[in-house]
């Protein structure tokens, strides 16, 4: 018998890991001089910390995370993203009287998924998380640390940001009963995960990568002409925020997050140069979660960014 790699698994040798070390240095850096300051956070988790936070109609509680009972009988699971770990530490380490809070991270996460060019079922990825300031100004900054991590690495020629608004609860919950009252006079033609989603997670649907519900999507309600007075003004502050930096973007009305606790700032730094998996950086604001997690009402903002997608793009 001839011992194998576990699918989506791979090795990592000399050259390459000299080559992600320098990349992990540039993000350390730049990072620290923003005033963020390192947490490292465990591989595994009780499958709870993902299972309340991420949403059962997300994708990855629903299909992709790596579930198992240790000999004890906990359910527990290989860390999926960073974001939930890092909140759950927050409110562990009873960290509400050091607010604001600036978090970076980098290591492995783990995903089933088919594997493709920059994913793997192990992959690593570098992030921040800003924790405690409700204002707009967070999120410029935080989209700002990403563009300039970016830009020292190099790549601002081959990346461009997109940016939407996921408003508010109240302006989402407007949202959603135009797309669905919309979307159910296509129940026919969407595809079979795009009515999954129609239940669950109606948002989603506006992230389908198949070719006739993009088609659908293209006469669907623009989500930014439903949004309230408090969140077109949160938009319009981050927008003017990034242009005052000279940081272009461009808003992408169909941009969202899978999972259920972003709010207001979605935002992903995307290239052309990988294929289908396109996004370098991807983030948001997520004011609901760490209150979801029996923590404190505790606003939020972060982004994580694929390690061995920037590798692919960086000679």
């Amino acid at each position: 018998m001839s011992l194998k790699l576990v699918r989506g698994t791979r090795d990592i040798y000399e050259k390459e890991n000299d080559h992600f070390r320098k990349i992990i240095n540039l993000f350390k850096n730049v990072s620290e001089r923003y005033g963020y300051k390192e947490i490292s956070t465990p591989i595994i988790e009780y499958s709870e910390v993902f299972e309340k936070t991420l949403g059962e109609s997300s994708d990855v509680v629903s299909k992709e995370m790596y579930k198992f009972q240790d000999r004890s009988g906990n359910n527990l699971t290989l860390r999926p993203e960073g974001t939930a770990g890092i909140a759950r530490a927050f409110i562990s380490g009873k960290m509400k009287n050091q607010l604001p809070i600036r978090f970076l991270y980098y290591g492995p996460m783990f995903r089933y998924e088919r594997p493709q060019k920059g994913r793997f079922r192990q992959f690593n990825q570098i992030g921040v998380e800003l924790l405690g300031i409700s204002d707009y100004q967070a999120d410029v900054e935080v989209i700002a640390l990403g563009y300039h991590i970016l830009k020292d690495l190099g790549l601002n020629d081959k990346i461009s940001l997109l940016i939407n608004s996921l408003g508010d609860l109240e302006s989402r919950e407007k949202y959603k009963k135009e797309l669905i009252s919309y979307l159910n006079n296509y129940k026919n033609e969407l595809s079979d995960e795009s009515l999954i989603r129609l239940d669950k997670n109606p948002l989603r649907i506006l992230d389908s990568k198949n070719k006739n519900d993009i088609k659908i999507l293209e006469n669907a309600p623009n989500f930014l002409n439903y949004l309230n007075d408090n969140s077109k003004f949160f938009f319009d502050k981050t927008c003017k925020g990034l242009e005052n930096l000279d940081i272009p973007f461009t808003i992408e009305t169909n941009l969202v997050r899978g999972f259920d606790y972003y709010c207001h700032t979605a935002f992903e730094f995307v290239t052309n140069e990988l294929g289908a998996q396109n996004a370098i950086i991807a983030g948001g604001r997520y004011d609901g979660l760490i209150s979801s997690m029996g923590g404190d009402d505790t606003p939020g903002i972060g982004w994580a960014g694929g390690l061995e997608r920037l590798g692919l793009l960086i000679p």
